[in-house]
């Protein structure tokens, strides 16, 4: 176990500065081990910080980028230490899931439901994003990554702000909610030294929230047009007195308007009985015409709504095919976020006899949260290993995204990748990052895939394992500039350590 000696005066060893009171709180005195930080204080604060990634969308989460922390020259090649040297006996926590063991051969890897992508914003502002899973705790609400996942080491190794873990997540969705965390954990000698030998956090989290996802309020049109969240507007059928008394009305916020028969007469908006529809037209035809009441004239706002990446494409593919039907203006922003915007001219006519009568009725969802239960209880917990034999085969799973030294980007940090092989029989280090305890594993996988779980023992059927590592480093071992090996910090008893100090601790609800 790598111990680092503080010279101050004489050369006084770390626990002797505890001793004296002079680093730390009363728990760093009584535990050396553990560091414990706190996160979002109050469940008023933790249900701000999910609504912050949420908002529109999801654009906050769109718009992060992978961890960053190691630059061309970290990946350097890494060094055998010798082998491994048990602090303790070998020990296990088993693994909860829901997932039902079966006899079928799969050939396959079937991903777990645990994993997910954390992400947090730095001590510059900037949104980020590394791997991590759901592990197994008393309370069902403990997740295990990095450390520098946790911590901002270009900052005196302080905790980064607005953390969440999104298990599942896939482009600005999460399917089992999102996890504020509330507590962090990690060996005191990361969180006091930046010591990588022990590169490796345990985050308990609030029970999770869904953002938006009941009943959308109604609201007027000019509500509607000032809300600058998560909004829609839906077209409903009525009956041709439901319309002249709707337009009649002083106090109405839907929108009313008429959808031509199949034999319409055009007329002006002065004919007696004279109804207005819409028609969609591109962005400079709007542009061109007039505000007020007639043929061509603007028919309202133009409305825009918020798509994924496949709505986004396929409206696209469409336009190519007909752009008179599919005249909406499609926007990607430099977040990766995609819009349609569309843009509608009036058209009076004297209603047919197939005439449908519409009105449009408008919503917003504003702060809504909706309490989606712990996390182990979603997705399950994987179990946790520590003083393992080494050079034995673990899964490695994580969302990679960074290119590789030379350039070349293989991943773009969508979907999770995995690796499986054997770790090194031998502790490896690296000069360059004063590590002298890791193990490694022959895998390509580059930025992003940091803090994603090694899991020992993996069941592909039940998709489950144990914790027995996470990612901390990349490197080039055959000096080609692309990334070969990754590296995890050997779990040892102290490991188990500040584990068993957050895997006791509680957290509670959001709402």
């Amino acid at each position: 176990m790598k111990r680092i000696l503080i010279p101050a005066g004489g050369a006084l060893m770390a626990t002797g500065l505890l001793a004296a009171g002079l680093v730390g709180s009363a728990q760093a005195q009584a535990d050396p081990t553990t560091a414990k930080d706190p996160m979002a204080t109050s469940a008023a604060n933790a249900k701000a910080i999910a609504e912050f990634w949420m908002d529109n969308n999801g654009a906050a989460l769109k718009g992060a980028t992978e961890s960053n922390i190691w630059d061309k020259a970290d990946v350097a090649k890494l060094q055998s230490k010798g082998g491994y040297s048990s602090d303790t006996k070998p020990g296990s926590t088993a693994p909860i899931g829901q997932e039902k063991k079966t006899t079928a051969k799969v050939q396959n890897v079937n991903m777990p439901k645990t994993i997910g992508k954390v992400f947090f914003v730095n001590k510059k502002g900037e949104k980020k994003w590394c791997s991590a899973s759901s592990i197994q705790s008393k309370y069902r609400n403990l997740v295990a990554t990095a450390g520098h996942c946790v911590y901002d080491t270009a900052n005196n190794t302080e905790v980064v702000s607005k953390w969440v873990f999104v298990p599942g997540y896939y482009q600005g969705k999460a399917p089992w909610g999102v996890y504020v965390g509330k507590q962090a954990f990690t060996h005191y000698d990361f969180d006091v030294y930046e010591d990588y030998d022990r590169d490796y956090a345990f985050v308990t989290v609030y029970n999770g929230v869904h953002i938006g996802g009941g009943t959308p309020k109604q609201v007027s049109k000019a509500e509607w047009d000032k809300y600058q969240g998560i909004k829609d507007a839906k077209d409903v059928e009525i009956t041709r007195e439901e319309f002249r008394k709707g337009k009649l009305d002083p106090t109405r916020t839907e929108a009313y308007w008429v959808k031509r028969g199949t034999a319409p007469e055009a007329t002006g908006p002065d004919y007696p009985g004279a109804a207005v529809g819409k028609v969609e037209v591109d962005q400079a035809t709007y542009k061109a015409a007039k505000v007020g009441k007639g043929n061509g004239f603007k028919f309202g706002e133009p409305v825009t709504e918020i798509v994924t990446d496949s709505e986004a494409a396929k409206y696209l593919e469409n336009q190519k095919k007909d752009a008179k039907k599919y005249p909406a203006k499609v926007v990607k922003d430099a977040r990766g976020n995609w819009t349609i915007t569309h843009y509608f001219v009036q058209q009076w006519y004297r209603p047919g006899s197939d005439t449908k009568f519409y009105k449009t009725v408008f919503f917003i969802v504003e702060g809504f949260v909706k309490d989606a239960g712990r996390l182990g209880d979603n997705v399950g917990g994987q179990g946790f290993a520590w003083n393992q034999p080494t050079g034995k085969y673990v899964r490695v799973f994580g969302y990679p995204a960074a290119p590789h030294p030379d350039g070349n980007k293989a991943y773009t940090g969508v979907t999770p990748k995995w690796c499986y092989n054997k770790t090194s029989k031998k502790l490896v280090g690296s000069a360059a990052k004063k590590i002298e305890e890791h193990i490694a594993l022959k895998c390509a996988m580059t930025e992003g895939a940091d803090g994603g779980p090694w899991l020992y023992k993996y069941s592909n059927a039940k998709r489950l394992g144990y914790v027995n590592g996470v990612t901390s480093t990349f490197n080039d071992q055959d000096g080609n500039g692309r990334v070969d090996y990754i590296s995890s910090p050997y779990f040892d008893g102290e490991t188990n350590t500040v584990y068993k100090a957050a895997a006791n601790v509680w957290s509670g609800k959001i709402i």
